[in-house]
Parts: C-alpha cells; structure tokens; sequence
C-alpha cells in the first residue's frame, strides 16, 4: 500500500483530511497557508480540514494570535479514534433489538411498559410532550422540523426555562418558514433556548433528562399520528447519540455578539447558509426581496465574499457564526 493510500477512512477520517494531517506530520507543526501550498487547494478548505482533525483528536492548535497545528502522535490519535468508532458502533449494535420491538410495536400496536410505548392521535401527543416538559428537571433536547400535529408554538418552554430547565432545539430551516416560528424562536432565544438550525432533518425527536423521549413514527399526519414514548433503554441511547450528532453540525441561530454584525445581519447570514431560499428569508424578517438582496449585497461587501457559501464560510472563520 502506497504512503497516498488513504488508510484512516474506516475511523471515519475523510481521505482530504487525512492527507491534510499526513502534512502536518511531515512538517510537525504547519500554519494553513503552508499546508495549501503542499497540497494544492484553497486556504478554506484546509481550515475545515483541520477543524475537523482537531475535532477528533489528531491535531491541535498551538498558542498564539495565528493560526498553527502541531500533529499528535499517531500512536495514541489513531487509537483512541479507534476505539470511539468501536463504541460508537457497538452502541447502534447494542440497539437493535430495541429497534426490532419499536417495528413490532408499531405494527402490531402492542406496547411495551418498560422501554416503548406506543401512543395515537394528535391530542395524545401533544399531551405526552407537555409532559414530558413539565418532569424535565435539567435538560430537555429536540428535534424540530414540520409538520405540526397541533401548533408551531410552545407554551410550556418559557415557563420550564424559567425554572432552570436547559432547552437545546435542532431545527429544519423547512420550520422557520412557518408563519410565526421565526418570532417564536427569537423570543424564546431571548429566555435562554440555545437554538441551532441544521437542513436534512428526518426526524421529529424531544429527550428530558436523557431518561424520556417522544418520537412521532411518521411525518404523515393525514393517516392520524402515531408516536413512541421511549424509556431507558439502548434505543433510547442511540437517539440521544443521534442528537449529539445533529447539534454538533447545526449551525447557531444565537451566534456571538462581539463582531460588526447586528442581529438581523447574523439571522439573515445563518438562514442563508441553511439554504432558505431569498424569498422565504424576506417573507420571515417582514422585507421585501428587493431589500433583503440590498442586505445581503452589504453582508458579501464586508465579508468579501463572491456568494453566499463563501459568506458562510468566511464569517465562520471569525467567529461571527
């Protein structure tokens, strides 16, 4: 096998960023500028790649106002990447049998007291989620995209965030087009929800405590809607997990403060990178598309960006986002 030979993908490295830490190595420590010019690319694109290598362990970055990563040695990244793969995997093992009575279940009706339960129709739901807010006592974590069985809003979060309740929300840029989810959300921000937004969503998910969590069985709410209440259990673990994942790659809706950016220009940057088309994005902040783009022109000049990917990017980079 080739030194080229992409040997870290099955600990889940992609092979640009093995490449990328292959140079590291060689160098011992590297600033992203030298790294481009070994391999050839853009400057952005080593910078993710080298978050992403820090992200699991096989680089750091050194003190100091600029940018520098010295490698860690291979012996104990590559090991430990190894075996946080392996549990990562025996975990989605350990699952399935909790997954194959979530199917029975659904299927045949029949409950199952101790780890799922199955419960149907729109009041039922909307019941078991306000429970489920109402015995949190720490954190509570959802997944949000539509469709709605009832309504977009929720009244029980403000009074659980007034009690010391943690709200952390992944929501599907499909809900903020919603009339009226945007203001909800900001309002909500303002009492302490950290809120993110990630596209791709395929799932509707609420957890408190990591102890309880509700999930509907289908998106299709005109056949009546079907949701399992899930105890502890490995199922119960693997959506959890599940969770940690999306909130990882979602992108924040409450971005930091200390930048050029106002409000309004770090809402409308996050919904663009989220892929809301410019239409909605006016339709939600009340402009019309005429202004929005006049906005967004003014975002690209003083980020230098060409369009709105490298906007992201960019502003990414400086921690506007």
């Amino acid at each position: 096998m080739t030194p080229e030979t992409p040997q870290l993908t099955a600990a889940g490295i992609d092979p640009f960023d093995e490449s990328v830490y292959r140079a590291v190595l060689t160098r011992r420590t590297a600033a992203p500028a030298e790294l481009t010019a070994d391999l050839g690319c853009s400057a952005e694109r080593v910078v993710r790649a080298l978050d992403r290598l820090r992200d699991h362990g096989l680089v750091g970055r050194l003190a100091g106002s600029r940018r520098r990563y010295a490698a860690i040695e291979p012996g104990a990244a590559v090991e430990a990447l190894v075996r946080a793969r392996s549990n990562e995997l025996e975990r989605v093992r350990s699952a399935a049998d909790e997954l194959s009575r979530l199917f029975a279940a659904a299927r045949t009706g029949a409950t199952y007291e101790d780890e799922v339960e199955i419960t149907t129709g729109s009041e039922a739901l909307g019941r078991w989620f306000v429970r489920l807010q109402q015995e949190a006592h720490e954190d509570v974590m959802t997944l949000d995209r539509p469709p709605y069985a009832l309504t977009t809003s929720n009244p029980v979060e403000a009074s659980a965030l007034g009690r010391g309740v943690r709200y952390r929300a992944v929501y599907a840029p499909e809900a903020l087009e919603w009339p009226g989810v945007l203001d909800d959300i900001r309002e909500l921000v303002r009492h302490g929800e950290q809120a993110r937004v990630m596209p791709g969503l395929g799932i509707k998910l609420a957890i408190a405590d990591r102890k309880l969590a509700l999930m509907p069985l289908s998106l299709d709410l005109k056949n009546g809607v079907r949701a399992a209440v899930i105890r502890p259990s490995t199922l119960l673990d693997a959506l959890t997990s599940y969770w940690e994942m999306c909130w990882k790659q979602a992108l924040p809706l409450n971005a930091p403060a200390e930048d050029p950016l106002d409000e309004e220009d770090r809402l409308v940057l996050t919904l663009l990178v989220s892929g809301l088309k410019d239409e909605a994005i006016a339709r939600q902040l009340g402009w019309s598309v005429r202004t929005m783009r006049r906005r967004i022109s003014r975002l690209h000049d003083l980020l230098g960006a060409a369009n709105r990917f490298q906007a992201g990017v960019i502003a990414a980079r400086r921690g506007w986002l």
